[in-house]
């Protein structure tokens, strides 16, 4: 059965696994040495040039699945050691050159990169002289030139990616970085990985004694319901309680509260911007300042349904477990902090699940039901804007005319940001999703694939709780 996409997600899998396996046996500090061997047991190498290098690479996998560099701010980093075999990103000429006589590539280049070799008859780029600019590919009538960049370049639609020129190493720009983990996932060598905190939840768990000292608690995306396809929901539940949780809550009940409140909050201000993804609100931060002040000010459906658990139990643990890598940054934000004590991924789930030996097929099913449709359907991108739409009908809101714009990926986002700053943006609500098709293309999920949004949708129509107002209620 394949349960992940790529071999590299299934070899960070392994990791995880193991780690987790060891830490829940209380033996990690002895065995974590041990972990890269176990994994590629040799003599033959499977991956590399050799079993050595393989297992320099997995005991750097070890060290991100512990914590990583905790001198680094950033959740997403690179290992350098297995970031070595893409070629330098370049424009370079094929063979599709016909040796034209035009030669429009060598008018507009700026820096005088292209020559001709006269008994060829074909262009040339001086890879020391060429600036990467493009124009000689945007002229050329022959497509013959290429622009050869590295997938993690290519992943990363904010430039917060370059490659070192001392070593051609990836190096990563905090300072751009909105964490969304794009690159992560499209790393064909596996060289950049987010930062596990499956230790810190592993410790939780134990430490609270059975939930005696204190209770934990596991919430959930609603985006779960996309995930897990070879087994049913209610088995996926009962796997998170049987790891030690004391109980299981939909953060689209979450989405419900923020959906209520974004709602009037929309009205009174005029225009907003969503607060509910963590990378499109770090992409306002950092490249739109001057829109910062029309940020949502409620906190993401994770923050709220743990500040509300809080409220009702102070000494209460909180997990949040979804797709994204981002919300490993939300999660330390100053407003976020007190009430969410470690972020996992779906993928880190699995491993979880696995380590602890748990065939989520053969298990019973649990229920999970805490929030309505309009909640659920913040999984998908345009989820969040019908939800919006629905609040203010249920506040009986009749004198507001309603323009959301839902950005699917964080090139539209841009687009609309853009807009937005020049004033001339036809909507006055913009629904920001970093992740292509939402929160269901998150960079942790276990698939990667093109999600049936409608099955969301289908999710959300399985609610007992049919309206926004009938979810907050009971709380």
């Amino acid at each position: 059965m394949r349960i992940f996409d790529t071999e590299v997600q299934h070899l960070k899998y392994q990791v995880l696994k193991e780690v987790a396996r060891h830490a829940y046996a209380g033996d990690l500090v002895e065995a974590v040495q041990d972990i890269p061997k176990t994994i590629v047991p040799g003599p033959k190498p499977t991956m590399r040039c050799c079993v050595y290098k393989e297992r320099a690479i997995l005991a750097e996998r070890v060290k991100l699945a512990t914590g990583g560099n905790r001198e680094n701010p950033n959740v997403i980093e690179v290992i350098d050691i297995a970031c070595d075999e893409c070629p330098v990103s370049s424009y370079a000429v094929t063979d599709s050159c016909r040796g034209c006589i035009a030669h429009r590539c060598a008018s507009v280049c700026p820096v005088g990169a292209i020559s001709f070799d006269p008994r060829q008859k074909k262009a040339h780029i001086d890879p020391q002289k060429c600036v990467e600019c493009g124009r000689c590919a945007g002229v050329c009538p022959y497509s013959a030139i290429m622009n050869s960049k590295r997938p993690c370049e290519k992943a990363c639609k904010i430039g917060a990616i370059a490659m070192d020129p001392e070593n051609d190493v990836a190096v990563i720009n905090n300072e751009k970085c909105i964490s969304c983990g794009a690159c992560a996932y499209q790393c064909p060598f596996g060289a950049i990985m987010d930062k596990s905190f499956i230790l810190d939840a592993i410790d939780l768990i134990k430490k609270s004694d059975n939930n005696r000292n204190y209770k934990v608690y596991a919430i959930v995306a609603p985006s779960i319901s996309s995930q897990f396809t070879y087994a049913k929901l209610g088995q996926v539940i009962t796997a998170i309680k049987r790891l030690g949780f004391f109980n299981v809550v939909e953060v689209a009940l979450g989405a419900d509260m923020v959906a209520y409140a974004e709602a009037q909050e929309l009205v009174d201000k005029g225009f907003l911007t969503s607060s509910c993804c963590p990378a499109f609100v770090d992409y306002i931060k950092k490249e739109f300042p001057q829109l910062k002040e029309h940020i949502s000010h409620n906190l993401s459906p994770m923050g709220t349904i743990a500040q509300y658990i809080k409220s009702t139990d102070p000494t209460a643990k909180l997990v949040f477990i979804g797709p994204c890598m981002a919300k490993k940054m939300e999660a330390q934000r100053e407003e976020v902090r007190p009430y969410v004590d470690c972020v996992l991924t779906f993928e880190e789930l699995q491993a979880l699940i696995d380590s602890q030996d748990m065939e989520l097929s053969e298990l019973p099913e649990d229920v999970l039901d805490n929030a309505s449709y309009y909640g659920r359907i913040f999984a998908r991108s345009g989820g969040l804007s019908d939800a919006v739409r629905e609040a203010i009908a249920e506040r009986g809101i009749e004198d507001f005319s309603y323009q959301p714009v839902a950005c699917d990926g964080i090139e539209e986002c841009r687009l609309a940001l853009l807009k937005a700053n020049k004033k001339v943006l036809n909507g006055n609500f913009i629904e920001g999703m970093a992740c292509v098709g939402g929160c269901i293309g998150g960079a942790g999920c276990l698939t990667h694939g093109a999600k049936d949004k409608s099955q969301v949708d289908q999710y959300g129509r399985e609610a007992l709780e049919k309206t926004i107002q009938d979810a907050i209620q009971i709380l």
